[in-house]
């Protein structure tokens, strides 16, 4: 048996780390949002929580493309969810509107135990893997949104117009629409792979370079509405298919991979009983001196 080239394996050990490096530079940034926040630097608190998500959306790419995901990946990664999108937009929050009253921190109390909740729930339903929707809004985009107020309302444009950040109650209310939308079972699609194999695919494809642009060239500007955006999908198009009494083609709460495409070919059912071979009795078993019983089990040949 050959044994591979010492090369060779350091070259596996290295892919294998790879997406556990991503994962724990999520949760550098996840700490470092908090201790920004804790000293007054909420624009670096805001930014470090969104190169979070980013970072939490690439190791499981990368783990799924290497073919290296484990069961100890996706424990890892739902904890530092917990922080990064969970304890550090909540203390973002809490310093920037509530740390003047005495238990407004019971918002921030609330929204963890959510993160904390659907990351459990995603692990036990989903098994760490979401294939074709999320059951309930994503943590990351939930903490996104809360990230990023601050630098959208301090944006030059939004401030001239709005006057600033918005209010206490206005914030509150925010964060526990967003808590509610993370327990619940709305389904919010993933974000699709880039294709160009179709036109829709490559119409998607151009779809998610542009915003991919847009959020590199104006990211206070650009990155709070589109979350907003996907956050409202979600909820308008179960509500309008609950008006509507229409259910969806498959269900969207069952995580089934897509079926193969069969070509249009017919699919039937075939009977071969009338072909099946018989079963095989040796010549002394069919001969006449043969006077044994045959028992219950025995398998009779035809007539």
């Amino acid at each position: 048996m050959r044994r591979p080239r010492r090369g060779r394996v350091k070259l596996q050990r290295g892919i294998i780390i790879l997406p556990s490096a991503f994962t724990l530079g999520n949760l550098f940034l996840g700490v470092y949002a908090m201790v920004s926040a804790a000293r007054g630097d909420f624009s670096a608190a805001s930014w470090s929580i969104v190169f979070a998500a980013v970072l939490d959306m690439l190791d499981g790419r990368i783990a799924r493309f290497t073919a290296t995901g484990s069961r100890f990946g996706a424990e890892l990664d739902s904890l530092v969810d917990a922080i990064s999108f969970g304890v550090a937009p909540a203390l973002l929050v809490y310093f920037l509107f509530f740390e003047d009253q005495p238990w407004s921190w019971v918002l921030s109390f609330l929204y963890v135990t959510a993160v904390v909740v659907r990351l459990a729930r995603f692990n036990v339903e989903q098994g760490g893997q979401a294939k074709r929707n999320f059951h309930g809004l994503p943590s990351p985009t939930a903490g996104m949104v809360l990230a990023t107020i601050f630098p959208f309302f301090n944006a030059p444009a939004v401030a001239s117009s709005t006057m600033g950040l918005p209010t206490t109650q206005t914030v509150g209310i925010a964060m526990i629409v967003l808590a509610v939308l993370m327990l619940s079972h709305i389904p919010y699609p993933i974000v699709p792979k880039l294709s160009f194999r179709s036109p829709r695919a490559t119409a998607g494809s151009l779809y998610l370079i542009s915003c991919a642009t847009a959020a590199i060239l104006i990211p206070e500007y650009f990155i709070l509405p589109i979350l907003c955006v996907y956050t409202l999908y979600g909820v308008t198009r179960s509500t309008i298919l609950g008006l509507l009494d229409r259910l969806p083609e498959r269900d969207p709460l069952l995580d089934e991979e897509d079926e193969e495409d069969e070509g249009g070919a017919e699919v039937r059912t075939v009977d071969y009983g009338e072909i099946a071979p018989t079963r095989y009795r040796s010549p002394e078993a069919l001969s006449p001196e043969s006077s044994a019983p045959e028992s219950d089990s025995t398998i009779h040949e035809n007539p």
